[in-house]
């Protein structure tokens, strides 16, 4: 019996035809080759309520996102035992629909976000951004958005991305780690832990943690860091000038004052973790923690190869334009850090 990796093995190599088969069953085509699979996972054991129109009519009830998700879910699975593992020695493939692995038999994550690029997903560590997830992913991205505008509803997979478990972490947050992990551990590794704890809890949206993100990326060449620091004097008198013509409130000086202040500890990379640790301890108290044993292994021993964007609310918020080739804003784009506070 082939193990869960050999069986991923299989998968990706044969994702072209997987993904073809999935659009045809979308279709309502060679459904019947599916339904006794479709009938053993489907809920009580019986046949899926979308599948008599899916069959005769080609198209979908109106469902939800969250349904849609469970739909493309269960006919994965179908083709996948059905076509892509036929004549192999497998056991029946499960669905887990409760927290957890969605393919337990394969240790394999599908994702089926739509045009947005985005998904909710659990909230485990805050460190999930710098080492990813525990299990590889399947990202489909589906034309829902677009196909619920014109009823009934004919869902395609218009593209797809399989996704290493190390990948499914935060893209520029790798990218500042990965580049400061060896110095910085040669260094000290205290200072190493402040800064992967902020980057693992850092509030993008957070106008003086934009700034440091930007200083942590240039940590070891202090004239960046004194060219950056004028620059966020710069951007905080442009934004401020913004919100008090909307009557926002604006920017406290503070901010500004603790990036300054930078300029007067030597070295200067030494200033800057500091700030950046204030913040930490300022914004988020007692919830930001340092990495236990676990999680600092696994940072050191990362590829720290992210490739997807990561921020925090009650869950994750994945976002996958990247991975699809969707241009992303530069690191230097201080628009990003504009009118994102209240």
């Amino acid at each position: 019996m082939l193990s869960k990796e050999e069986l991923r093995a299989r998968l990706r190599e044969s994702l072209d035809t997987t993904i073809y088969e999935v659009n045809r069953t979308l279709r309502g085509e060679n459904l019947e080759q599916l339904e006794e699979v479709l009938i053993r996972i489907g809920r009580g054991g019986r046949i899926p309520h979308w599948y008599e129109q899916l069959k005769t009519q080609q198209t979908l009830p109106n469902l939800d996102g969250k349904t849609i998700g469970s739909v493309i879910e269960m006919l994965l699975v179908a083709v996948l035992e059905k076509i892509i593992f036929h004549g192999l020695e497998i056991s029946p493939l499960r669905i887990n629909p409760a927290r957890g692995i969605d393919l337990p038999d394969l240790d394999l994550g599908i994702k089926s976000p739509s045009e947005n690029y985005c998904t909710s997903e659990p909230f485990f560590s805050a460190y999930e951004r710098l080492i990813g997830s525990e299990y590889d992913a399947l990202i489909l991205l589906t034309d829902y958005q677009t196909a619920k505008k014109k009823p009934p509803l004919k869902l395609q997979i218009i593209k797809f991305k399989y996704l290493d478990k190390t990948q499914i972490a935060d893209y520029r947050l790798c990218q500042i780690a990965k580049k400061h992990r060896e110095w910085l551990l040669a260094e000290n590794e205290a200072w190493a832990q402040k800064v992967f704890r902020f980057l693992a809890y850092v509030n993008q949206s957070d106008w003086r943690a934009k700034q440091l993100l930007r200083l942590l990326d240039c940590l070891q060449d202090s004239a960046s860091v004194q060219q950056w620091i004028q620059q966020a004097y710069i951007d905080f008198q442009k934004v401020n000038k913004k919100r008090i013509a909307k009557d926002a409130a604006p920017i406290p000086t503070s901010d500004i004052e603790s990036l300054q202040r930078i300029n007067s500890i030597q070295p200067l990379y030494l200033g800057v973790i500091d700030a950046a640790d204030n913040w930490v301890i300022e914004m988020q108290k007692d919830l930001a923690r340092f990495p236990n044993s676990n999680e600092w292994a696994r940072i050191l021993s990362s590829p720290l190869d992210g490739q997807i964007g990561m921020s925090p609310a009650l869950q994750w918020r994945y976002n996958f334009s990247r991975v699809f080739g969707i241009p992303q804003p530069t690191e230097n784009d201080l628009s990003l850090a504009l009118d994102t506070e209240p």
